[in-house]
C-alpha cells in the first residue's frame, strides 16, 4: 500500500511540474514569478489539495472499565490510527469524475468486550485485535452530472446502508453497524476491521428518493479457516473475490416535516447472502446439536437474508445553526430464525448539539440497543438442558444503553465521556467463571473516555 502512496504522489507531482513548464512558456515571465509567490503562502497540506491530493489522519485514543459485571473487571486501553488519502483524479491524470481513496488502520491494545465484559454488541467500534491493515481501496467514478456514483474496490458497508447520520457519535458498535449484521454475516460482514471487495451503486432518482445497490465478496477471511476472521486475514490484503456473494439494497426518502421544514429520512431496504450457514438448533443427520447420539457438526443451510428500516428526523431546530439541534433515529431488522443467531434488532437514541453559543458543536447523546437471540437458538439452550439435566439460563437478548457528550476543544480535537450499561451479556450466557453452570454472566456498567484528534 505504501508503494501505491508514493507513486500517486508522485504521478501528482509530474502533473503539476508539467503544467508549470507550459504556463511559464506561455505567459511572461512576471506571471509564473506571481504564481510562485503565491505558492510560498501556502503550506504544504494546501499545495497538495490544489494537485488534487489530500492526505488525513485520525487518532483514536480510548479507555473504557467496567468496575461491576461482566466476566471479569478491568480496565483497558485501545487505540487506532487510521491514515488515508483521497486523489482526485481527473486534476491529477484528467480522469473526469474519478476518485481514488485508500487508507488504512494500525490498531493496537485491548478489547474490553472481548477480555471483560463478553458481551456480543461491542463496548466500542474501534475494539479488534492488535493489527497493520488495508482497510479500503476503491475508485469512485461520477456520471450524469453526479446523479449516478459507481464505487468499485475494497470498501465497507457501514457508513452508508442501514445508517443514520445521528448515530455517529456513539462508540458502541452496534450502534454504527447493527449488531444484527455485524453478528450474523460471515466474518461481522463489510466493517470495521474488515472491508471486502465489491461493486457500490447509488443513483439519485429524485430531489428527494435515492436508491443505493451493492454486491459484495460474501467473506473477508477463509471460511475453512479455524482461526478469527481477524487473524485469517490479518492485514486486510487477501482481496477475495470467490466467495458467494452478498448483497444489498435500499431507497431512501427525504423530506421536510412541518411548516418549520425539519428535516427527515425514511429507509427500507433488505439483503441477501449466497453463502452456507450453520443450523442454530440441528446437526448433520437432523439430530440436535445436544444429543449426543449426534455427531454436533451444524447442518448447513443455504442462503440468509434480511429486511432492514430505518428513521431518522429532527424535531427542534437550535437558534445557533439551522443545520443543529434536537433529532432522534430508529433501526429495525428481522431474519430468519434457523441460521442465525440475532433474529430481531432494534435500536434508536436521541442527539442534541447547538443550544449552547459557548458550546456550538458539542454533541449530546442517549441511545438503546436491542438484539433478541433467535428461537432456534434458545431452543438448542432447552435441548443442553435435557440432555446435560443441568438447568443452566436459556438465551433470551442482550441490550446496551449509552450516553455520551461529545466536547470539542479544538476545532481537530474532541473529548468523549461515555457510559454503558450492558443488560444480559452474551444474550445472557452462562458465566465461564460459575463451577455450577447456572447463572448468567451479569450485567456490566462500563465507564470510559474517548479521545478523537484529525488532521
Amino acid at each position: 500500500m505504501f508503494k501505491l502512496l508514493r507513486t500517486a504522489a508522485a504521478v501528482a507531482a509530474a502533473f503539476v511540474l508539467s503544467q508549470q513548464v507550459a504556463l511559464a512558456a506561455d505567459l511572461p515571465v512576471s506571471e509564473p514569478k506571481r504564481a510562485a509567490e503565491a505558492t510560498k503562502t501556502k503550506n504544504p497540506r494546501e499545495i497538495l489539495a490544489d494537485w488534487g491530493v489530500q492526505f488525513n489522519a485520525t487518532y483514536i485514543a480510548e479507555v473504557f472499565g467496567n468496575p461491576t459485571g461482566g466476566v471479569r473487571r478491568g480496565t483497558i486501553y485501545t487505540g487506532r490510527l487510521d491514515l488515508g488519502m483521497d486523489v482526485d483524479l481527473e486534476k491529477v491524470i484528467g480522469w473526469t469524475g474519478a476518485t481514488f481513496h485508500t487508507n488504512m488502520y494500525q490498531i493496537h491494545g485491548q478489547g474490553l468486550s472481548r477480555d471483560y465484559v463478553g458481551n456480543l454488541m461491542l463496548v466500542s467500534g474501534v475494539e479488534a485485535l492488535p493489527a497493520t491493515r488495508l482497510y479500503e481501496l476503491w475508485i469512485e467514478q461520477s456520471l450524469f452530472d453526479g446523479k449516478l456514483l459507481v464505487k468499485v474496490g475494497q470498501q465497507a458497508s457501514d457508513v452508508e446502508f442501514i445508517d443514520s447520520k445521528y448515530d455517529d457519535i456513539f462508540t458502541n458498535s452496534a450502534l454504527g453497524w447493527p449488531g444484527i449484521t455485524g453478528i450474523n454475516l460471515l466474518a461481522g460482514g463489510p466493517s470495521p476491521p474488515l472491508a471486502v471487495p465489491g461493486v457500490r451503486v447509488k443513483a439519485q432518482l429524485s430531489d428527494s428518493i435515492t436508491a443505493y445497490a451493492a454486491i459484495f465478496d460474501g467473506d473477508a477471511a477463509p471460511p475453512d479457516s479455524p482461526l478469527d476472521p481477524q487473524l485469517a486475514n490479518p492485514h486486510g490484503v487477501l482481496f477475495r473475490v470467490n466467495d458467494p456473494a452478498w448483497m444489498i439494497g435500499q431507497l431512501k426518502y427525504k423530506f421536510d416535516l412541518g411548516e418549520s421544514k425539519l428535516p427527515g429520512t425514511i429507509t427500507g431496504g433488505a439483503w441477501k447472502h449466497l453463502g452456507e450457514f450453520n443450523d442454530m438448533r440441528y446437526s448433520v443427520g437432523g439430530f440436535a446439536l445436544a444429543d449426543p447420539a449426534g455427531s454436533g457438526e451444524p447442518q448447513k443451510l443455504r442462503g440468509n437474508q434480511g429486511i432492514f428500516g430505518v428513521y431518522e428526523q429532527m424535531f427542534v431546530r437550535a437558534s445557533s445553526s439551522p443545520d443543529k439541534g434536537a433529532a432522534f433515529f430508529a433501526r429495525a431488522s428481522v431474519s430468519p430464525s434457523d441460521r442465525n443467531l440475532i433474529n430481531f434488532y432494534l435500536d434508536g437514541g436521541f442527539q442534541f448539539t447547538g443550544f449552547s453559543e459557548a458550546r456550538a458543536n458539542d454533541k449530546l447523546g442517549i441511545a438503546l440497543t436491542y438484539a433478541k437471540i433467535s428461537d432456534a437458538a434458545r431452543q438448542a439452550d432447552r435441548d443442553a438442558n435435557t440432555f446435560t439435566g443441568i438447568a443452566s439460563p436459556i438465551r433470551d437478548y442482550e441490550a446496551v444503553f449509552e450516553m455520551t457528550y461529545v466536547a470539542e476543544v479544538q476545532s481537530n480535537w474532541t473529548v468523549q465521556p461515555v457510559f454503558q450499561y450492558v443488560f444480559h451479556p452474551g444474550g445472557g450466557i452462562v458465566d465461564p467463571n460459575d463451577p455450577t453452570q447456572t447463572h448468567r454472566i451479569k450485567d456490566a456498567a462500563v465507564f470510559g473516555v474517548r479521545s478523537t484528534v484529525t488532521y
